[in-house]
């Protein structure tokens, strides 16, 4: 590991805030997210930088609707998982529906790509993803502007999910995308929390504020070492560690991600490493991802599966394992599974693959995935690339986070 990556990573781990070379702001402890490029934005923002100005506003907006709504929990949901305990995270899978065949309908059937609204009503799955976003826009808006306010809201919020006892979530995923009269739970739920990625970040943009305490950040991270035991060692968790397609990558980006943010630096190195054969299996020579193609949705798990594995390469950056850069002998990399969906930002371009809902191009996440790889590979194709759509897309968040 070279010298710089060994200071940062010491200092992620222990919580420090670091200065950043040629800038005033504090690079925060994130592992999914680019630290010095937070820094850089916080330092422009603090100068009042007009090109950022307008992504801050949707962000504080965002952030303050944020501030009105009603902390959740699981205890909520209106249905009772098969344990019969409530602080047990539980959800149905989202596109199996009743049998038309069977007058009890069961057991139930899957029509990919088709949400069945009923695997919706009574679960965790649209409250646990809720919180995620409240959390997120929370705790980058008080980076960004210091309201102590959004990180009270912020801190409340986790604190009722994660750690008070009367709403506390168990960590793990027994009850998730249960099929009925077919299981209670699957590996696949696993994919329900890759949004969790999101608060380790979170916890890194609240240090500091009155309201993030010592006691809560080590709270949480005890819940993520717990859940990530879960992870490592249960059915459902080596099921889905052996997923071939995107609910694989996002497992390893998962328990990456979580081992870093609770301290386990050779776990996670070890998650990460193991992404080079995802690139190696997922990734044809031309850029194709054959098994995301095969799905009626193939444009969105294309690049669900490319954030993924970006992710995945971003937490390696923290371990000095370089995934952006690696390429086999024969062409699999992610810049060529990023080149092939490029030309899609064009409207013009008809995507080959089946995508059964309507996709509004220019898409914010490829256009989110471009912004990111402009900072990593220095030979500005893609911010080329990403100029003639950037006047629809703003403001977006992505200007925020690479800027």
């Amino acid at each position: 590991m070279n010298p710089r990556m060994k200071i940062l990573c010491l200092a992620f781990l222990g919580g420090a805030l670091l200065v950043s070379p040629g800038h005033a702001a504090p690079v925060p402890r994130v592992f999914s997210l680019d630290p010095p490029q937070l820094a850089l934005t916080k330092a422009r923002l603090a100068t009042n930088d007009a090109a950022l100005l307008p992504a801050l506003g949707r962000l504080r907006r965002e952030a303050d609707k944020a501030l009105k709504a009603a902390p959740g929990s699981v205890m909520d949901k209106a249905k009772t998982p098969p344990s019969g305990d409530k602080h047990d995270y539980f959800s149905l899978a989202p596109y199996s529906w009743p049998d038309p065949a069977k007058p009890d309908g069961l057991p139930w059937i899957n029509r990919d790509g088709q949400v069945n609204p009923e695997s919706r009503i009574g679960t965790d799955h649209d409250a646990l993803s809720r919180l995620c976003s409240q959390v997120d826009s929370l705790a980058l808006a008080y980076y960004c502007t210091g309201h102590e306010p959004y990180a009270e809201k912020a801190a409340q919020l986790l604190r009722v999910w994660f750690f008070d006892p009367a709403t506390k979530m168990n960590p793990h995923l027994d009850f998730a995308q249960g099929v009925p009269g077919r299981s209670t739970g699957r590996g696949t739920g696993i994919i329900d929390t890759t949004q969790l990625i999101k608060l380790t970040d979170a916890a890194g943009l609240l240090a500091g504020a009155k309201a993030w305490t010592p006691e809560q950040q080590h709270g949480l991270e005890a819940w993520f070492r717990a859940f990530l035991k879960w992870l490592l060692t249960s059915k459902h968790g080596r099921d889905e560690a052996k997923a071939a397609n995107n609910h694989g990558s996002w497992y390893l980006a998962q328990t990456a991600a979580f081992a870093l943010f609770a301290g386990d630096v050779d776990q996670a190195r070890k998650q990460v490493e193991l992404g080079r054969a995802r690139i190696a299996s997922q990734i044809e020579p031309d850029g194709r991802q054959p098994l995301e193609l095969k799905r009626t949705k193939s444009y969105g798990y294309t690049l669900f599966n490319l954030e993924a594995l970006f992710t995945l390469a971003e937490l390696g950056r923290r371990l000095d394992v370089d995934l952006y850069h690696y390429r086999t002998a024969n062409g699999r990399s992610l810049r060529a599974a990023l080149d092939y969906a490029v030309p899609y930002l064009d409207p013009a371009k008809k995507w080959p693959g089946q995508q059964i809902h309507e996709v509004h191009q220019p898409d914010a996440a490829l256009a989110s995935l471009l912004r990111r790889a402009a900072t990593l590979y220095p030979d500005g194709k893609y911010a080329a690339l990403l100029q003639p759509a950037a006047a629809e897309l703003a403001p977006s968040r992505f200007q925020l986070l690479w800027p």
